[in-house]
């Protein structure tokens, strides 16, 4: 179902307005994503838009604030009763008014393929703390815990799109990746990363969904290339010689049918100063030199397009110029 140099959305953008954000997003790519608005609710950002349903979760609209506190083994009992019963854990309307109206929008029409996305396990749980200040990663049954309701959120996720597509692509976002190996995340060892990010993926491919992951930095590829995905996806405008150093690696995640989406057009300001023709040509560099290692045809079969990142950070009018240069490039790549 995945053809070469298809497009899609990395997830957020910067609309408020969830009916302008999912026309927006079924028109502007080939493969169709939900639309994540964090401009619309704080509870659309990457932590709060899965956490609910975690024990101890405070969400404080308020001060737009999310943590654990006063954690008790009643509500972690809870939790396990519910989850061993095979509860579903959506994810609310309230955290994710894009996606309601996105399978509203498909329904009856048959889509060929659409695209969904969730916090990756690891952003997810170094990036939401305690009200003392500890990341829930460093505690580890909160986040075995925390594993087991992104992958539950997930699985009820790709059931709701097979509703309304023949194929769906479910990526996690992971751009915490670039900071493992730091002395920030020294404690992080690489066997719990792959472990993670291999449990979430097979949850996607469980559900007969295609596993993607997408880091906007410079990530472990080699590391990531042993989780079981089915899609890596990368910062191709910056961060070319990332997946350049693993290139044998990538070869052979191409040969056993993986398939790279280059994040090619900027989400940064950089976008001001592109058009059509010099990320094409950019594109164009970067495979050539990426074929001194790899075959250029395998290239070619085995590639997707996509924005650098999501667009949540531009200006509706810079949005429409990212994914109008993402799709002339698309056009030019498939000629």
């Amino acid at each position: 179902m995945l053809k070469p140099f298809d497009t899609t959305g990395i997830g957020s953008l910067p609309f408020k307005d969830s009916e302008e954000a999912v026309e927006f997003s079924i028109n502007c790519c080939d493969i169709p994503f939900w639309p994540q608005l964090p401009a619309r609710s704080f509870l659309e950002q990457m932590i709060p838009q899965y956490a609910e349903g975690l024990p101890g979760l405070v969400l404080d609209t308020q001060n737009e604030r999310v943590f654990i506190e006063n954690l008790t083994q009643n509500e972690l009992n809870r939790f396990y009763e519910k989850y061993s019963e095979e509860h579903d854990f959506p994810i609310s309307r309230e955290s994710a008014e894009g996606f309601y109206r996105f399978v509203k929008a498909l329904k009856g029409k048959g889509a060929r393929i659409v695209k969904g996305q969730i916090t990756g396990p690891l952003t997810f749980t170094l990036g939401l703390k305690f009200s003392d200040g500890r990341i829930i990663y460093s505690d580890e049954e909160l986040r075995e815990v925390a594993l087991m309701l992104l992958k539950r959120k997930v699985s009820w996720q790709a059931k709701v799109l097979k509703e309304v597509a023949e194929e769906v692509i479910i990526f996690m976002d992971e751009p915490v990746l670039t900071a493992l190996g730091s002395s920030s995340y020294i404690s992080v060892a690489e066997e719990e990363v792959v472990r993670m990010l291999k449990e979430v993926a097979d949850a996607i491919k469980a559900e007969g969904a295609i596993a993607g992951v997408h880091c906007c930095g410079r990530a472990d590829w080699g590391v990531v290339l042993g989780t079981g995905v089915d899609i890596i996806n990368f910062d191709a405008y910056y961060y070319f010689d990332s997946i350049k150093a693993y290139s044998q690696s990538v070869m052979n995640f191409l040969n056993s049918d993986g398939y790279i989406a280059w994040g090619i057009v900027p989400t940064t300001e950089a976008i001001l100063n592109e058009n059509a023709d010099s990320i094409l040509s950019k594109l164009t560099t970067e495979i050539k030199e990426l074929s001194e290692d790899i075959p250029e045809e395998l290239i070619m079969q085995r590639s997707l397009l996509t924005p650098s990142c999501g667009a949540a950070s531009r200006s509706p009018e810079e949005t429409e110029k990212v994914f109008g240069i993402l799709r002339s490039v698309s056009e030019a790549m498939k000629r």
